[in-house]
């Protein structure tokens, strides 16, 4: 028993014996005296009392803490059994679903209602044994349920955070004032100010949905073993993984698409700077200044770069005169090769005339993600036995509900303009 619930019921008793005591018109010398030792006790215990419940608050945080995030461990270590194969069969054969595919599918089913059978988000990473472009990550690994979809995604690589939403929309506060300082001139003067603490906020909508649709040939459904297991989860990572990376980047904002963070720039708050040269270092460099002046950033270890691969071609190859360095040797050397990122999805070919690429920066400022990738309850996966029966087929579609949003501009940076060849 908790030492604080000891000293409520030792108060408890000491009232009840000083309401007895009190009662008496003519009470003893010993029954005075006992009064005197029982109020001494009594605010003796009202000190223990106060210092007992600090005591024990640390170990409420903390057991609660504990509370908090078993569940999500528990329910991850079932997602870590999680077959897609079984999910296949079912919807095909309609054979039951058992084991740890199960409870996850009956839990999934509890918190929402779904046409087809939901597959949690956590079941399309990669499982031990597929080699990706980092290695081979550890599926045996305890993550939360609120975590990146895809480790090696180039989302997450620029520090975007998933968050998984049950249902409805979800809103950040975000500190769009800033507060005065200001030095006292005089001595009955006043400091600077008042100024209005404002906030914004920055919503995630349930109004995008993405699908992809996947053939299994009755040959794949009868191989029940690993290898309908790891087609499926390939195909369906595959295609999910560079769709959402290309939508979080590049997204339209139109035709069903969120608005992705480059064409909303201006939406978003993000400061788009033409270089208008050809591509170097010192454009780049210029960028990772404005996010240090504007306290962003404290240095440029904590910036993340996104670019091309045709910026590297370019700046690999471009000698300093005299030198055997490159303008790819000084970035490098000022920004960690961890926090470059290539892609040929999530920017725009380089085009025009001269040929024009872009970079896009982004850095994580008082642990606030620089894009957030909201994404609500589960996959669903729908079963269509009727498009493919002449052959035996199966088709299934998975459905996935998503929204992209930028808590604070000041966190992105774009450098456009930055020309890979001279002008003709």
């Amino acid at each position: 028993m908790l030492d604080s619930m000891k000293i409520t019921r030792r108060q408890s008793e000491i009232r009840q014996s000083l309401a007895e005591l009190a009662g008496k018109e003519t009470p003893t010398d010993d029954e005075v005296r006992q009064m005197d030792t029982l109020d001494k006790e009594y605010r003796t215990n009202e000190t223990r009392f106060r210092a007992a419940l600090t005591a024990e608050d640390t170990e409420r945080r903390e057991a609660g803490a504990e509370l908090e995030t078993r569940a999500d461990r528990q329910f991850a270590d079932l997602v870590a059994g999680f077959e897609l194969r079984q999910v296949a069969l079912h919807l095909d054969e309609g054979k039951a679903l058992t084991g740890r595919t199960a409870e996850v599918v009956a839990e999934l089913r509890n918190a929402g209602g779904y046409r087809g059978v939901p597959v949690p988000w956590l079941a399309l990473e990669r499982r031990a044994g597929e080699t990706v472009a980092s290695g081979t990550p550890d599926p045996i690994q305890t993550r939360p349920i609120i975590d990146r979809l895809f480790p090696d995604s180039v989302a997450s690589r620029m520090g975007a955070q998933m968050i998984n939403i049950d249902s409805g929309a979800i809103e950040w506060p975000v500190v769009t004032s800033a507060v005065t300082v200001g030095w006292q001139t005089s001595e009955t003067g006043n400091v600077a100010g008042p100024t209005v603490f404002a906030t914004g906020d920055k919503a995630l909508k349930p109004e995008q949905s993405v699908g992809v649709q996947m053939k299994i040939t009755r040959k794949a459904l009868k191989q029940s073993g690993d290898a309908l297991e790891q087609a499926v989860r390939r195909d369906m990572n595959g295609a999910m993984g560079a769709e959402m990376d290309r939508v979080v980047f590049l997204g339209a904002g139109s035709s069903g698409e969120p608005l992705g963070v480059i064409p909303g720039y201006s939406t978003y708050g993000i400061t788009s700077t033409d270089a208008a040269g050809l591509a170097s270092w010192a454009a780049v460099r210029a960028a990772v200044v404005r996010f240090m002046t504007a306290n962003a950033a404290s240095g440029p270890g904590g910036v993340r770069i996104l670019a091309r691969p045709e910026l590297w071609n370019y700046l690999d190859g471009d000698l300093i005169d005299g030198t055997a360095v490159s303008e790819w040797d000084r970035l490098m050397k000022n920004i960690p090769a961890s926090n470059i990122v290539m892609t040929t999805n999530g920017l725009a070919a380089p085009s025009g005339d001269p040929l024009e690429t872009q970079v896009l920066l982004t850095t994580s400022a008082g642990g606030v993600a620089p894009v957030f990738v909201g994404t609500w309850g589960s996959i669903d996966v729908i079963r269509d036995p009727y498009s493919d029966a002449q052959s035996g087929g199966l088709r299934l579609t998975a459905l996935a509900t998503m929204d992209v949003q930028v808590a604070r501009g000041k966190q992105l940076e774009i450098v456009t303009g930055l020309e890979l060849e001279a002008g003709s």
